[in-house]
């Protein structure tokens, strides 16, 4: 049983995690509400996933949509143990999910580093379970990916910004790197909010350290 302000800091174990459920308390979008693409598999031919966690998954998702190459994004639940987990849930800590942007991309019009720019520059990576304001492991720092070649970029892109972050006098990166397991999504109305509600919350911007300048 978790008690006091323990679950906005540490991981809840698996044997602690809330049960869930078999099967999602929801309908999931058939399309993305800007560009009307599909929100779920089939994925085009040669189209590639990765999972970015950089706090509030609202503002995550909007920095994605509109790149070139991104074919469809979502927001969603990873790296937890609870099964369709509910935003509910999730906030309590005892899901031991973050919240995430789930990226599908064309490699051949923008591969992973051109997507880790806009990841490393637009959070704080160095906070651990925490992003500004927003406490707590489901605002934590992370990359899912979905390759062995996936993980190698996601990594040297981990020392690269690193050395950047340092010379600027920012503390060491807390970003978790690893492969994707299973993931959730979202409830609708979680998704693309910041499109549907233009003036809403959102803590993401320019974190005052270039990726590749």
């Amino acid at each position: 049983m978790w008690f006091g302000d323990r679950s906005k800091s540490e991981l809840v174990r698996a044997e602690d995690a809330h049960p869930g459920r078999e099967a999602y308390p929801f309908s999931i979008p058939d399309a993305h509400h800007v560009h009307g693409r599909s929100l779920t598999e089939p994925w085009p031919a040669g189209h590639e996933v990765v999972v970015f966690g950089m706090g509030c998954y609202w503002g995550a998702e909007r920095i994605f949509w509109p790149l070139p190459g991104v074919h469809t994004t979502a927001v969603a639940y990873a790296g937890g143990f609870t099964p369709h987990p509910t935003y509910r849930e999730v906030c309590t800590g005892r899901t031991g999910h973050a919240e995430v942007v789930v990226v599908v991309f064309d490699p051949a019009v923008i591969d992973l580093d051109g997507l880790l720019g806009p990841f490393w520059e637009n959070h704080d990576p160095t906070q651990g379970m925490r992003q500004g304001n927003d406490v707590g492991t489901q605002y934590r720092s992370a990359i899912y990916t979905t390759s062995e070649e996936q993980a190698q970029v996601a990594e040297a892109s981990r020392v690269r910004y690193q050395a950047k972050l340092a010379e600027n006098g920012y503390g060491e990166i807390t970003t978790e790197i690893a492969p994707l397991g299973t993931w959730f999504y979202a409830e609708p109305e979680h998704q693309q909010y910041l499109a549907k509600n233009p003036g809403g919350y959102c803590n993401h911007g320019f974190c005052q350290v270039g990726y590749t300048d």
